[in-house]
């Protein structure tokens, strides 16, 4: 429990979010960065399948689990690992009190950093597997050109954002990732995308094993490491199985996150400070009118999984 370095509670935290602060008020010395287990043990798996399929030989059953590819999972892992290291940076810095104003990075900074990430994804997926297709369900493929771009960089920085901000609660992100991953992996078998639905598999055991010490009272908190790292390589999964519009269905608890935070700060600017919700994310607003944490969590769970199921099925018939 020691070995992880702890969070600690910051007079940024009481300024601008007092309503969580005084919620969290007991979650101070919970060890923090859990997230660099999850997307660390990722990276082993890849690399360690992947040497065992060089001297195994072609055709051997390590040569059949090996989900490292060029074409498939050379940049989501190599994307995931760079927004791991930038959250690792960002917690390391919130824990020590370091940083802007002792709190670690601030949300521009934050943002500039997915961007970033997104930019050099874009110019991958653009320039070097000439993508350029966006996938309409329902409706058709249509090549959209340059545009794909700043749609790519939109994709990813709502995405890791909105998971960002799901990360408040015991379980809370890492069950509707759960959830969110496994519909890609069906998604991404059903298009014969082997490789990419392997390394979704590997993301959900590790995802399991988190979730054994995170749900509530959790023992261990994921962390900027794990959130900003699992959410820009499921938003990179989403692009890269031609569904992106799908993840709106899929990770629909990550979009109302986000968008309670959007309407929050637009009506606080608009309404001269009055505010819709107690606090926000919206998760924040239910504890402060007085649901349980578990309440909270296993009944986004339930909203992940039914949205999970509905997402993933449209994938499948929209195949056909």
């Amino acid at each position: 429990r020691h070995s992880f370095p702890t969070r600690r509670s910051s007079d940024l935290d009481v300024a601008s979010a007092p309503v969580m602060a005084a919620l969290h008020k007991s979650k101070a010395g919970t060890p923090t960065m859990g997230g660099l287990a999850m997307w660390g043990i990722v990276m082993l798996l890849a690399v360690f399948f992947a040497e065992s399929c060089q001297l195994a030989g072609e055709g051997t059953t390590w040569c059949q689990i090996s989900f490292l590819s060029r074409g498939q999972t050379w940049l989501p892992l190599g994307l995931m690992f760079a927004a791991a290291l930038i959250g690792l940076l960002d917690d390391y810095w919130n824990v020590r009190r370091l940083g802007p104003r002792g709190g670690g990075l601030r949300k521009r900074h934050r943002i500039f950093s997915y961007t970033f990430i997104a930019v050099v994804g874009a110019w991958w997926f653009y320039t070097k597997l000439g993508w350029d297709q966006l996938h309409i369900p329902f409706v058709g493929t249509y090549n959209i050109g340059w545009w794909y771009v700043p749609f790519f960089i939109l994709t990813i920085v709502s995405t890791s954002l909105s998971v960002n901000e799901t990360d408040g609660l015991d379980g809370l992100a890492g069950g509707g990732m759960l959830a969110a991953f496994g519909a890609y992996a069906v998604i991404a078998w059903a298009q014969g995308r082997t490789d990419l639905a392997t390394m979704c598999a590997a993301i959900i055991g590790t995802l399991l094993g988190f979730l054994w010490f995170n749900v509530n009272p959790a023992a261990i908190m994921m962390g900027d490491t794990g959130a900003m790292s699992l959410g820009t390589v499921l938003g990179v999964v989403a692009l890269m199985t031609n569904q992106p519009l799908l993840l709106v269905i899929i990770g629909l608890p990550f979009v109302l996150e986000s968008l309670s935070v959007l309407v929050q700060v637009m009506s606080k600017k608009l309404r001269k400070g009055k505010k819709i919700f107690q606090s926000t994310p919206i998760h924040h607003h239910f504890e402060a009118i007085g649901w349980t944490e578990p309440q909270i969590v296993m009944r986004f769970w339930l909203i992940s999984l039914v949205c999970a199921g509905v997402g993933s099925v449209m994938g499948l018939i929209d195949r056909i």
